[in-house]
């Protein structure tokens, strides 16, 4: 039995996903899972990620939810195929923690809400509220301020190599820049200059094409 990733393409964790399994060269099989019908919610996906959102992963008898935790056990799993993900040098893999870290608690809040209501929202027939937009923006603007101060002194988040870290940005940065506020990340040269970067790559060129939304 080989891998199996339940989700949709356009959903940014699950893109997460995908855009590993493209930079490893891996075979899978994706099992589309339709939340706009609810199927997220049905008994069948519930028994392989009990909270209901995806992507979930299947890897023979393995069971596992939540991409960031995916990611790492891909990377761990299939080291030695394709990219080498997995730093061994002690400060190298905090690094890299630590900017995951800051993905999940700094950059993602800010930047998630900011993408729903510019882009998702309105696939479910509601519009943007503004005040929320404005808000999030601002938050992000903050946290891509620090950003910009690290990439002065490196290529990437973790050191100069593209890592996981790196990876995690791709998906939600890539439908901001679908947006009106592209421009929080095109204003500051040294962001900017990562993101064409990171976005560039031809593993996520190849998720990427597929993350349509209208």
């Amino acid at each position: 039995m080989g891998l199996k990733v339940y989700g949709m393409p356009m959903s940014p964790c699950t893109a997460t996903v995908l855009a590993l399994l493209a930079e490893k060269g891996l075979d899978y099989e994706l099992v589309p899972i339709n939340v706009r019908a609810g199927q997220h919610k049905q008994p069948s996906f519930l028994a392989l990620n009990p909270f209901g959102q995806i992507p979930a992963l299947k890897d023979g008898d393995l069971q596992l939810f939540e991409s960031r935790a995916i990611t790492k056990y891909i990377s761990y799993k299939y080291k030695d195929m394709g990219p080498d993900f997995m730093r061994t040098d002690p400060a190298e893999v905090a690094g890299v923690a630590a900017w995951m870290e800051a993905e999940a608690h700094h950059y993602h809040p800010a930047i998630g809400p900011l993408v729903f209501e510019c882009i998702f929202k309105q696939m479910f027939g509601g519009a943007p509220d503004e005040a929320v937009v404005a808000a999030q923006a601002e938050k992000l603007g903050k946290v891509l301020d620090v950003y910009e101060e690290t990439l002065s002194k490196r290529k990437y988040l973790a050191g100069d190599f593209f890592s996981l870290a790196d990876l995690h940005h791709l998906p939600y940065t890539h439908y901001l820049m679908c947006t009106p506020h592209a421009s929080l990340i095109t204003s500051r040269k040294h962001v900017n200059a990562w993101w064409e970067d990171i976005s560039s790559r031809p593993a996520w060129q190849k998720v990427a094409a597929n993350m349509r939304f209208n």
